[in-house]
């Protein structure tokens, strides 16, 4: 309060008002105004950022309040029916100075200023899609959080998805496969080929609860909806289908994992993560024991745990004929260069058919196209859970 009480001091001093005059003269001048005086919940150099900052004026009403921090940024916020306080759409965020200006219906001002002190913990988003990124339609949009989000109803209310042709969707809490906190956006269906998807994470300020820490910015990527490529991978006849635009226009045969046991494939809808190229697959890092360790040419991830699309010239005599594999989904050399090729991270990839051991968790990959909408819906946090862009 030692921050109000002295700019109270000061505009009194300044604007004359009660305090009389240089002439000595006790009878306020009646063509002079009282000094404006504001209050802030927020006062010192040592605030605790993570809650809105309220202004409130003594006199009057408000007509303008500007909050604005040392590197231009402003807070917005709205004054009340009453116009006698002033609150913020946002938290202030940690380790920030701010300047507070108001200015009344009289056209009085005042200002002060207050600083917050850096956060205790700090929380970090990694995002999925990199920004100007083109991406088959059932990518999610999938962020990963450093620590435990406890207050999953406020980090969600501070997250927004614009498209360009209102994709209705809606955003779930799962854990992913690291054991942290994840929360996807998933349209209802897969994303129409060329839609352009903005995503804003407004999170600067945003406390996540026990545990979690403030964020200390916020987060935004940009990105786009690419051609409609759909695979199908079919345990009963060894091949695998490459749809575009609803059209097939490919069948390669293959052999998926073994039947029973830890060497079968995941089953279900799953989406083509990332293409990683030729990298070392070691069976101990699985749980397969001594089985393999080679380098493999033309790997598209499937899963964390890792089952993959790649080339597998050593299992040549069964593709279209065996499941005989680790888990993955292998082909020829000549196969696997063309069709990796031509994906994208994104394509919705789909294993069906007998000897599967199952669907792979939610957060082992994107497992969420294996849940209902209403299903889907149902993890949000907040109520509703629906969400159009």
């Amino acid at each position: 309060m030692a921050g109000t009480a002295l700019l109270a001091a000061a505009l009194t001093a300044c604007g004359g008002g009660s305090g009389g005059n240089a002439g000595g003269d006790s009878k306020a001048d009646p063509g002079q105004q009282a000094a404006m005086a504001i209050s802030v919940n927020l006062t010192g150099d040592q605030v605790k950022a993570g809650e809105p900052v309220k202004v409130t004026v003594a006199d009057g009403k408000l007509a303008q309040v500007k909050v604005t921090d040392g590197k231009g940024g402003e807070l917005p916020g709205r004054i009340s029916a009453d116009g006698k306080d002033w609150t913020s759409e946002r938290n202030a965020s940690p380790g920030t100075d701010y300047k507070v200006e108001a200015q009344d219906t009289a056209s009085r001002s005042a200002n002060t200023q207050f600083k917050t002190s850096a956060a205790d913990k700090v929380n970090k988003v990694s995002i999925n899609i990199p920004k100007g990124s083109t991406v088959g339609v059932a990518m999610p949009v999938s962020l990963v959080f450093d620590n435990p989000v406890k207050n999953k109803a406020e980090v969600e209310k501070q997250l927004k998805v614009t498209t360009s042709n209102d994709t209705e969707g809606s955003w779930g809490w799962i854990t992913d496969y690291s054991g942290k906190d994840r929360v996807d956006w998933r349209p209802k269906e897969y994303w129409k080929s060329g839609t352009d998807v903005k995503v804003e994470m407004n999170l600067n300020g945003v406390d996540s609860g026990t545990g979690g820490g403030l964020f200390a910015r916020d987060y935004n990527t940009e990105f786009k909806i690419g051609k409609d490529r759909r695979m199908e991978v079919s345990l009963d006849t060894k091949k695998m289908s490459v749809t575009e635009d609803g059209r097939t226009v490919r069948t390669i045969p293959v052999s998926a994992g073994t039947p029973g046991g830890k060497k079968a494939s995941w089953s279900g809808k799953m989406v083509l993560m990332a293409k990683e190229g030729t990298i070392r697959m070691d069976s101990q890092t699985v749980g397969l024991g001594d089985a393999y360790d080679k380098m493999v040419d033309y790997s598209m991830r499937l899963t964390w745990s890792g089952m993959y699309a790649h080339a597998a010239p050593w299992n040549s005599a069964n593709f279209g004929s065996a499941n005989t594999s680790s888990g993955c989904v292998g082909m020829s050399d000549a196969n696997a260069k063309s069709f990796y090729e031509s994906v994208q991270a994104g394509d919705p990839f789909e294993v069906v058919g007998s000897g599967s051991k199952g669907n792979a968790d939610l957060g082992n990959g994107y497992g969420e196209w294996n849940l209902s909408w209403d299903q889907w819906k149902a993890k949000s946090a907040t109520a509703g859970g629906g969400q159009n862009g």
